[in-house]
């Protein structure tokens, strides 16, 4: 319950800081060009509100239903389809009075604000926490390959070289590279040392889809939890904390694993271990019959990371590269949504919330709201009527034909947008709910 609480909290203010800066984004220049703008909403008033207070000419509030905010803007045909004022001449402080430039800078203010604070919020972070990375060396016992990733060649054991003859500075991305598209050859270097080239297959992004799995998870070390006293493995100078690398030359991965490599010399273990960044051999030699050596074993619950550290002039262009990077994987990775398995991955607020950390971490909880920043500017960028997107599609139009749609087309078209995105909604949630009892 406690997880639960936590990462609902880090959505809600996640959310909430989106929604009223995406708002501003739209009320600003609509004021500065003189438009009035009637009410200002975090969450929607639907039934009821839960504060509000008139000033100027603005209704300011916070609504009862948690599921974003609005501005509503005189003369606008919006998803309030308060259309009755439309009937009348249209007054100098309305939205349809404004120069089509002026329009369309009000509708794209609300997405242009979201990639910013998406690119700003990148920069922070790297200015202030850096860029945690796992590289080749980080990797003390390579991936754990998914079946599927096991049928195109890949091994347990792998670490990731080359993708398509570029280096790869991170590991981790190889998910999101197998994912996006595009990458034909994979260089790799096995547990055995052996150096391999994979060909991947065009259709692997649906294949990973169908999975539901990552396809390479980082084998985390195996660390000396306790050792007993007066037992073997203190007498060898062994101490808690030490990463187990091999026992007899062998990997080992686990306890079960651990017993296996015991038998291989009679009398004795000859351990590999990391200390820091030293690497240890040392041999218990056992004090007993039953080959008792007195140690535990843990996983360790994160895996190893080397940390890129950026001056402030460095996080700009860095913290926009990773903007336009993420920008780009989101889009891509689009296409799978009018696929038969990316439709069934869609979620609603359930998924959005699992992103978030299950203790408060405010790097974790800054880089999440970066990235959901610029997922609802893309999002709201597309040409579905009542969303920014389709205001944006009817402005062009108007600005490159020289004729204004009219009012009632308007409204029949943000209607229809209106249903799309409702039953889209209620499919990304209801999927979440049989996600949540299956």
């Amino acid at each position: 319950m406690e997880v639960f609480l936590i990462k609902a909290l880090q959505l809600i203010l996640s959310l909430s800081i989106l929604v009223i800066l995406h708002e501003l984004g739209h009320f600003i220049p609509a004021r500065l060009f003189g438009t009035r703008v009637e009410k200002f909403y975090l969450f929607f008033d639907w039934p009821f509100s839960l504060f509000k207070k008139k000033i100027g000419d603005t209704e300011y509030g916070v609504g009862v239903l948690p599921l974003g905010g609005y501005v509503k803007i005189s003369g606008m045909v919006d998803e309030s389809f308060d259309t009755e004022n439309l009937k009348n001449q249209p007054e100098e402080w309305e939205f349809r009075s404004k120069p089509a430039w002026q329009r369309l800078i009000i509708m794209l203010g609300g997405v242009i604000v979201n990639f910013i604070l998406g690119f700003l919020i990148y920069m922070m972070i790297l200015s202030v926490w850096g860029k945690d990375i796992v590289t080749k060396d980080d990797l003390t016992y390579g991936f754990k390959v998914s079946d599927t990733m096991k049928e195109i060649g890949f091994r347990d054991g792998d670490k990731i070289l080359t993708t398509d003859g570029k280096e790869i500075e991170d590991q981790w991305d190889i998910n999101t590279m197998l994912l996006t598209g595009g990458l034909q050859e994979v260089e790799v270097i096995g547990a055995d040392e052996i150096v391999r080239k994979i060909s991947i297959p065009e259709t692997i992004g649906l294949e990973l889809i169908k999975d539901s799995v990552p396809s390479f998870l980082p084998y985390p070390d195996i660390l000396i939890d306790s050792i007993a006293d007066g037992s073997s493995a203190a007498s060898s100078g062994l101490l808690s904390g030490d990463v187990l690398l091999t026992v007899n030359g062998k990997r080992v991965l686990s306890y079960d694993e651990f017993d296996e490599a015991k038998e291989i010399n009679v009398d004795y273990l000859e351990l590999e271990i990391k200390r820091g960044d030293q690497i240890i051999n040392s041999v218990v030699t056992y004090n007993n019959e039953d080959k008792i050596v007195g140690l535990t074993l843990v996983t360790a619950n994160s895996v190893n990371t080397s940390r890129i550290n950026y001056s402030f002039n460095e996080s700009i262009p860095a913290g926009f590269d990773y903007g336009l990077k993420t920008l780009s994987d989101y889009a891509i990775s689009m296409k799978y949504v009018f696929t038969k398995e990316g439709a069934s991955q869609l979620g609603g607020f359930g998924t959005i919330g699992k992103i978030f950390p299950a203790k408060w971490d405010w790097k974790a909880f800054w880089k999440t709201t970066a990235f959901l920043s610029i997922i609802l500017g893309f999002m709201n960028l597309l040409p579905i009527p009542a969303l920014d997107g389709g205001h944006v599609m009817f402005l062009i139009y108007e600005m490159v034909s020289g004729k204004k749609p009219s009012d009632k087309f308007l409204e029949y078209a943000t209607l229809a947008g209106f249903i799309l995105l409702i039953s889209l909604f209620v499919y990304a949630n209801g999927m979440d709910v049989l996600r949540a009892f299956s």
